[in-house]
């Protein structure tokens, strides 16, 4: 028996067959989902082929130590926010040695909203080396912290399969 859901197993299906047919090694750098994307990814049988390895990266001091956030950053945007996601997603990249990463940080709940930045707020970062990074900034709204995290999961691979 799986957490995941049928159509989440088939979305990871498919980025992990792309990314074996590409020769491509994947990274996960996760906040707010802490490690549900890699542990759907791992959920397909044969992922070792693709993926790397993933670092669940919950404080802003993680984010700094194993992706080389740059605190300053993180002080002046926020954790959440566009910048420290693309920056999540470039340290994946360079620290993992993998070809491509997707980070998330965001929002659970059901605390820690605020008004410019409320509860189901997520800002998703896909990177591949050597390429411009991909960003998306997603509203799921006060829906329960479980289904925020879900939704996140989705979003992030939907986000990384546009980078191959």
């Amino acid at each position: 028996m799986t957490f995941f859901s049928s159509s989440l197993l088939r979305l990871a299906e498919v980025v992990i067959a792309e990314a074996r047919a590409r020769k491509l090694r994947i990274a996960t750098a996760e906040s707010c989902t802490g490690g549900l994307i890699g542990g759907l990814l791992t959920e397909i049988p044969g992922s070792s082929d693709v993926f790397e390895r993933g670092f669940i990266v919950y404080s802003n001091r993680a984010k700094q130590d194993m992706l080389g956030v740059p605190g300053d950053l993180i002080a002046d945007q926020g954790a959440v926010s566009e910048a420290v996601a693309r920056a999540m997603a470039e340290g994946a990249v360079e620290n993992a040695h993998a070809h491509m990463a997707v980070a998330v940080t965001g929002i659970a709940g059901p605390g820690g909203g605020t008004g410019l930045k409320p509860v189901g707020l997520v800002h998703i970062a896909a990177a591949r080396e050597n390429r411009s990074i991909l960003h998306e900034a997603h509203r799921f709204g006060d829906i329960g912290r479980t289904e925020v995290r879900l939704k996140t999961v989705e979003a992030a691979l939907e986000l990384l399969q546009r980078m191959f």
